[in-house]
């Protein structure tokens, strides 16, 4: 079995920024724990499995360890390579059919808008074995989509976090965030911590932007916003909010083209 296989660098225009991903190209004889395998065999946050159907495309994303219902850089380097391999008209919108619904992605001047779920979520305290993890004192903080977003009170504290990874493996993942300096062409900023499923620090988190994006519009009192995710790679985001839809546009970087050989 030929599968063909792809890595990508996702929300960066550039190779070897942003948060690089695998795609695999599959047809429906690649069971669930193949797809693992392979995931654990790129030992990349995320392995992204499409499957052509009818016009539209099946998408799963494996983490080393796990598989997860939402993945937004993932998804944009599947989109970005099925329209690079010629797999998608150029001009077309793709509909992925996923564990989170009906996702779409478009080109749009240069880069890819996702269309996701505007995903929010309700205040809470912060457990304080987190709050120490983290040496953190936040401003705010909402649970949401099995996560804790944290606000913190300035772009430094975001960038000064660094958590014992060992400790945090046990609780949910943390999204910290900002709101940029004054002097950024960024709205806000953030991290994003995921031990619990392999990831100590995601480089660029597209999911995590469906909470950010609706906490933020709501804060900045603007729907239009541009994001930094200020891991060591980091990774831009332009976010648009559509009611209850967030819409992720990134641009993509193919970094390597190859093919799995599985003899089974």
């Amino acid at each position: 079995m030929d599968i063909p296989f792809y890595q990508v660098d996702a929300f960066t225009g550039k190779p070897f920024g942003g948060n690089p991903a695998a795609v695999c190209i599959v047809d429906d004889t690649v069971t669930p724990e193949l797809m693992q395998q392979i995931a654990a065999e790129n030992n990349l946050s995320e392995t992204a499995f499409v499957t052509p159907e009818n016009g539209q495309f099946n998408l799963r994303w494996f983490t080393p360890v796990v598989e997860v219902p939402l993945c937004g850089h993932a998804t944009l380097a599947t989109a970005h390579t099925l329209f690079r391999e010629g797999l998608a008209p150029a001009a077309d919108t793709i509909t992925f059919n996923t564990a989170s619904g009906v996702l779409t992605a478009r080109q749009q001047d240069g880069w890819i808008e996702l269309n996701f779920p505007a995903i929010t979520g309700q205040t809470v305290q912060l457990p304080e074995e987190i709050r120490d993890i983290l040496q953190v004192n936040p401003v705010q903080t909402i649970e949401v989509f099995n996560r804790y977003l944290v606000e913190l009170a300035t772009e430094e504290e975001v960038l000064a976090v660094n958590p014992d990874f060992s400790r945090l493996a046990k609780y949910p993942k943390v999204i910290v965030t900002a709101k940029a300096n004054n002097t950024s062409e960024f709205d806000f900023i953030s991290r994003f911590f995921a031990p619990i499923i392999g990831i100590n620090e995601d480089p660029v988190t597209g999911a995590a932007h469906c909470c950010l994006a609706p906490y933020w519009a709501q804060k900045l009192g603007k729907t239009t916003m541009l994001a930094y995710q200020a891991s060591a790679r980091g990774g831009v985001l332009k976010i648009r909010l559509e009611g209850d839809r967030t819409i992720l546009a990134g641009e993509a970087v193919t970094v390597i083209k190859g093919t799995y050989a599985i003899n089974q």
